[in-house]
């Protein structure tokens, strides 16, 4: 039911309000004073009063940001309709002028079927001469002007939270508490290009945060919060900032860049949207990721793409030779390590901008190298970026008109990459936008290309002086994308990286999601160490494994998350437990898997970290602790499958020593009871309940990887394998009769390994594909019993 009315509110003076209302939401407009309310009927989520909008802008030299008050309701505005695909939402538009002749649409809506508000400003230019637009504010919630943020049971700032998101793949992702401090990088120029959105604001000080795109703002204590944030980036990035020392300071804005906006013409934002949250829910952020998906017609593929890439152990020194050994490797190896994807990474073009030309380690360039990849059934992968320009290219020499400027004619910096600080192409000027189209259409169609990883895509929405003046940075690189998908069609597979969230909605198949991992634990520049180690964005095992987590569940929703390559070589400085907790991580969140080693030297018992995560589950964990935790430690993903509900459960130990916890039931929130639990790392097995724990010691950085089933009386029980992982997804049969147990493994590989079951009775004798076996006692009525695989495995157990 909906209703609109106007009323005077009991909680102020008498002043007329318009009343939106469904089930869940009483959005309350004051069209004089210019402010509204977001009220949940349910009062333990937090709300929303007296939040302002406005517009910020440059008008003869005058830098303007006026009050909007006096909105004037647009006649027969106010109506139930179809938003898109989201359904129907009661819909109201508001007109306001300002003294200087812009026209504002301010419109609001309530989606019936799903708790969302939404709401988006049109500037409309009448003033006969060009302004310049700065920003458009969607949400000024600031107490000194009565506005508040009322949140239902927190009392005091460690109760409160800010999970704040990263502007593009590298940049930090993570959840501070209210009293906390934001981790802000110190690099300045030679970072800061790469990672930031100019337009979101670094606070320094303590309880002050910020974020791009959305963020959610919770009550820890009633464990309930509410996601602020846009739903697309088409127009502008947007950017949101919270002083949780000045209650109720809560903002959010677009960014227009400081885009002319000439005499009759129109800017619109992105639609608001505001969605409150269960903390603890199973998947908190789906309404609004689902939404998010909706808006930008977003289709994500079925399955995670599993392969090599070149990167992470040969870098820039890479050779055609290097490719067609590690190929060989590939193939001699598909019946253990099936891997289908080979990508070559950066390394074959003779310099960054220049990539028709090629390294002498190319003599023939890659096409070739992408017809024997095909030729043997396998799927050629393909690294560009081309958005960004070396200065030391020929491109930057001979075409410099193309590249983006600052306002003193400078190219604009877009970080120190490649021992340089590199520019980047200005899209808006055609041939450019050409340009970067010829680069991908040639390596799709050309040279044979199906999938395509892009790199440094935030290259094309530096800050800058565009040649058209008229478009903001969103604007600039969503025309971008779109042309560069136009270019290579809907067929070819796309990885976005560097890449800002926002733009590559429904136009990519797969997104990085965190920093690059390297063969570190903690960033490390030159074997400088110090100075870097609380960069959140430089590459490191940690970093990547931060974003992997607290960016978990936007796969299947907006991408297949990348979380970049698992390095399983013995002569990183990786140790085995960090290692172990990099391969448990991808695992469990289900993004794509790529190993980047020299294959042909990788020791057998390396190579097998990567063979027990094969079949990629695909599914997705739930992180348990995303809104408690700035480096999440636990992950649950409930299975149901052959062989009835299981949980695959990990914990983790991000300090530099050594913990010992108790694995109980209730520390992953699981229905009190008695659970067999198996640890796939170590092979240890244990009855657990609240008042029989499993104790474990974690190493520094390490991880313990459990699976858990109920205790179920006489009926024999599944405990886990060495065979994968997961500990269950490998068993597609399990059928106990009349004191016969069956079960068949499938794996799309060759494997030798042993499972663990639990019997009612004496085994009398066990059978794998018809062959007699020897089992072991474990003790427990527990058995061990060796099996090969070779796609399958049958087993017959008669007791």
């Amino acid at each position: 039911m909906v209703r609109h009315d106007k009323i005077n509110h009991p909680l102020n003076w008498s002043e007329d309000m318009t009343i939106l209302q469904n089930e869940i939401f009483t959005l309350t407009i004051n069209d004089t004073e210019g402010w509204f309310s977001i009220e949940p009927k349910d009062a333990k989520f937090p709300r929303l009063t007296h939040a302002y909008l406005g517009v910020r802008y440059r008008i003869g030299g005058s830098l303007v940001n006026p009050r909007l008050t006096q909105w004037q309701e647009a006649p027969g505005s106010r109506q139930v309709t179809e938003l898109g695909a989201h359904g129907k939402a009661e819909l109201i538009q508001y007109g306001v002028s300002t003294a200087d002749g812009l026209l504002l649409t301010l419109e609001f809506g309530i989606v019936l079927e799903k708790p969302l508000v939404v709401w988006k400003i049109d500037v409309q230019n009448e003033s006969g001469q060009a302004i310049h637009l700065e920003r458009i504010d969607l949400l000024k919630v600031k107490e000194n002007a009565g506005g508040k943020v009322i949140y239902p049971e927190a009392e005091k700032p460690s109760d409160l939270g800010f999970y704040s998101n990263g502007w593009q793949s590298w940049s930090p992702t993570s959840w501070y508490p209210a009293d906390g401090r934001m981790a802000v990088s110190r690099l300045g120029a030679l970072q800061n290009a790469m990672i930031l959105n100019p337009g979101t604001p670094q606070p320094k000080k303590r309880g002050q945060f910020s974020s791009n795109m959305f963020a959610v703002i919770g009550d820890r204590k009633a464990r309930t919060g509410f996601v602020a944030g846009f739903l697309s980036q088409k127009q502008q990035f947007g950017s949101i900032f919270m002083n949780f020392k000045q209650p109720g300071w809560l903002a959010m804005w677009a960014n227009c860049d400081d885009v002319r906006l000439d005499a009759g013409k129109m800017m619109s934002s992105d639609w608001a949207v505001f969605n409150p949250v269960l903390l603890d829910h199973r998947e908190p952020l789906e309404m609004y990721l689902e939404a998010v998906a909706i808006e930008n017609e977003v289709k994500v593929p079925a399955e995670s793409p599993v392969g090599w890439c070149s990167w992470y152990h040969f870098y820039t020194h890479l050779s055609e030779k290097d490719v067609n050994a590690n190929l060989q490797t590939i193939l001699d190896q598909q019946e253990t390590l099936p891997i289908q994807l080979v990508q070559i990474d950066d390394g074959f073009e003779s310099q960054i901008g220049d990539w028709f030309s090629f390294k002498p380690e190319f003599p023939n360039g890659v096409k070739p190298l992408a017809e024997e990849i095909s030729r043997e059934g396998l799927l050629p992968g393909l690294w560009l970026a081309p958005f960004i320009v070396h200065p030391k290219s020929k491109l930057a020499k001979e075409h410099p008109e193309w590249l983006l400027r600052k306002a003193d004619g400078k190219p604009a910096n877009a970080g120190f990459v490649w021992n340089a600080l590199d520019y980047g192409l200005d899209l808006t000027v055609p041939e450019a936008l050409e340009y970067a189209c010829s680069v991908v259409r040639t390596a799709a169609r050309d040279w044979g290309y199906p999938y395509l990883k892009l790199d440094f895509l935030y290259a094309a929405a530096l800050k800058g002086r565009y040649a058209d003046p008229t478009v903001s940075r969103a604007q600039v690189l969503r025309r971008g994308m779109q042309a560069i998908r136009d270019a290579v069609g809907e067929e070819v597979t796309i990885l976005g990286c560097g890449a800002p969230l926002g733009s590559m909605l429904g136009l990519i198949d797969a997104n990085r999601i965190g920093a690059d991992v390297s063969g570190d634990w903690r960033p490390n520049f030159g074997g400088i160490r110090f100075l870097f180690k609380n960069e959140l964005a430089m590459p490191s095992a940690r970093n990547s494994i931060r974003n992997i987590l607290t960016r978990a569940s936007l796969h299947q929703h907006w991408w297949i998350n990348d979380p970049d390559c698992l390095l399983i070589r013995p002569n990183t400085r990786l140790t085995l437990n960090e290692v172990r907790s990099l391969a448990s991580v991808i695992a469990l969140t289900g993004g794509s898997l790529l190993v980047s080693d020299d294959l042909p030297k990788l020791p057998a018992e390396r190579l097998r970290i990567a063979e027990v995560l094969l079949p990629v589950i695909g599914e997705r964990a739930r992180v348990l602790d995303w809104f408690d935790a700035e480096m999440p430690e636990l992950l649950r993903l409930d299975r149901v499958d052959a062989l009835g509900e299981r949980h695959l459960l990990a914990k983790f130990n991000w300090s530099d020593a050594p913990i010992t916890f108790d694995l109980t039931p209730e520390l992953f929130k699981l229905a009190p009871g008695k659970y067999w639990a198996r640890e796939f790392w170590s092979g240890k097995i244990a009855l657990v309940s609240a008042e029989t724990p499993m104790q474990m010691t974690l190493a520094a950085h390490g991880c313990a990887v459990f699976t858990l089933q109920m205790a179920n009386g006489e009926e024999p029980v599944y405990i886990g394998s060495d065979l994968h992982i997961s500990q269950g997804i490998e068993i597609v049969e399990w059928h106990f009769s009349a004191e016969v147990l069956t079960a068949t493994i499938r794996l799309p590989r060759k494997a030798d390994g042993k499972i663990i079951v639990k019997l009612p009775k004496l085994p009398r004798t066990c059978r794998v594909n018809g062959l007699l076996v020897d089992v072991k006692e474990l003790g427990d009525t527990l058995w061990e019993i060796p099996v090969e695989v070779d796609g399958f495995a049958h087993i017959e157990i008669e007791m």
